[in-house]
């Protein structure tokens, strides 16, 4: 399976890099691919690592103005000519998506690809990994929107929310088996 994780790319506190790291060591031992922004400093850089070390391929997607800081061992490498071009690439070249920790911009890749679900433009699963509790207020304002009928699908139709690594991969190892199980007819 092919997984785009949106995540930061500043150096982070031990309490986010410990759990990205044993994530990133499931998707490799998995035999899974990481697709992610392409850049080989900070939290990009110790899940791009942990794959890798652990036995997985690594697909970087990034941008012209990013370049110099893009990994030079990465399986694949994409530039895109801007970051809506990139996020798109991102999400063509993923069987599911993973949102860790981040900033503003993974903020704005998480709730592009949450609308595009929304609109039935994609239905890959999508797993809020709510890593230290980052996005516990992330998470009660999504519920929030889903009680109040903001949402014209259910929350649960949209993202699942996953306190760890582990939880997040076996959520997608399931829901990607079950759907090329119907797929097949099986």
């Amino acid at each position: 399976m092919n997984i785009c994780v949106f995540l930061s790319a500043a150096d982070l506190d031990e309490r986010y890099t410990v759990p990205a790291r044993e994530f990133a060591e499931l998707i490799g031992k998995g035999g899974h691919t990481l697709v992610w922004g392409g850049s080989d400093s900070g939290l990009m850089k110790v899940v791009a690592d942990g794959v890798q070390q652990a036995g997985g391929r690594v697909v970087g997607v990034s941008v012209d103005f990013l370049r110099a800081v893009t990994r030079p061992d990465a399986d694949e490498m994409v530039i895109a000519k801007d970051l809506a071009e990139r996020k798109a690439l991102l999400l063509t070249k993923a069987d599911a998506v993973v949102i860790m920790v981040g900033g503003t911009g993974t903020l704005d890749e998480a709730t592009e690809i949450l609308e595009l679900k929304k609109h039935a433009l994609h239905s890959k699963p999508v797993v809020l990994l709510n890593t230290a509790g980052f996005y516990d207020g992330l998470k009660q304002q999504f519920r929030r929107m889903d009680e109040e009928g903001f949402l014209p699908v259910p929350l649960t139709d949209l993202v699942f929310f996953a306190e760890d690594g582990a939880s997040a991969l076996a959520y997608l190892e399931a829901v990607t088996s079950t759907a090329a199980a119907e797929s097949t007819g099986a």
